[in-house]
């Protein structure tokens, strides 16, 4: 991995991002991608096998949502540590770049697949983050975590995204899908089934990336 190559565009793509990231946070995040080629050769983590794509795909795409995450728990009464759960993380996606850029936030990592989740404990380990948690397990089948937000990153639909995880948003707390392009089928089902809703819809600039982000927020009904 071109180390000085990657620090120049990561640190290129926190200040287009407007992310405040020590030295040391931008360093985690680039011993994050040595570790996830190593265990990649054995654990198959994610289908991008080039660092430099997984710099952009999966670095820069997490990295994306931390402002917008920040600044709805900065408007909303939450504590001051407030709990991010991460559903169907897979290999801490982005649940471990959140950890790594905000040591006050409660990051867990939920996913059913065992050798991803002993790879993100690994990593709470290996990048010193005592903040992140993983958690190999179905999210439905959880105790409800009472969570400020719940992420998910290609999950799963909207609709089944809410089913599974709208339970472990506290009151008040917040669904955020990580999406592509508006998706106005899973909208109307989501509206259609569940007590859900979109609140918002907010378009994402991936620094490197030639491809549509979006955000989309949802409240439970009654929700204030």
């Amino acid at each position: 991995m071109a180390q000085n190559d990657f620090a120049a565009r990561l640190s290129d793509a926190a200040l287009k991002l407007g992310v405040q990231a020590t030295p040391s946070q931008l360093q985690a995040m680039l011993a994050y991608i040595e570790q996830m080629q190593r265990w990649n050769r054995t654990y198959n983590l994610t289908a991008v096998r080039d660092a430099s794509q997984m710099l952009v795909q999966h670095i820069f795409d997490s990295l994306a949502i931390f402002e917008p995450l920040r600044r709805a728990l900065g408007n909303a009464n939450v504590s001051l540590t407030p709990t991010i759960v991460d559903v169907g993380s897979g290999g801490g996606l982005p649940g471990v770049v959140l950890a790594a850029i905000a040591p006050s936030w409660q990051v867990h990592c939920v996913d059913a697949v065992e050798k991803k989740m002993a790879f993100v404990r690994q990593m709470s380990g290996v990048l010193r983050l005592p903040n992140l948690h993983a958690v190999h397990a179905r999210i439905e089948s959880l105790p409800a975590f009472n969570a400020d937000i719940v992420v998910s990153r290609a999950f799963a639909s909207l609709r089944d995204f809410a089913v599974l995880a709208g339970p472990h948003a506290a009151q008040g707390g917040r669904l955020l899908a990580m999406k592509g392009r508006e998706p106005v089928a899973e909208i109307e089902a989501l509206k259609q089934e569940t007590d859900w809703r979109v609140e918002r819809i907010e378009s994402l600039a991936v620094p490197e990336l030639d491809a549509q982000r979006c955000l989309v927020w949802m409240s439970r009904q009654g929700n204030p």
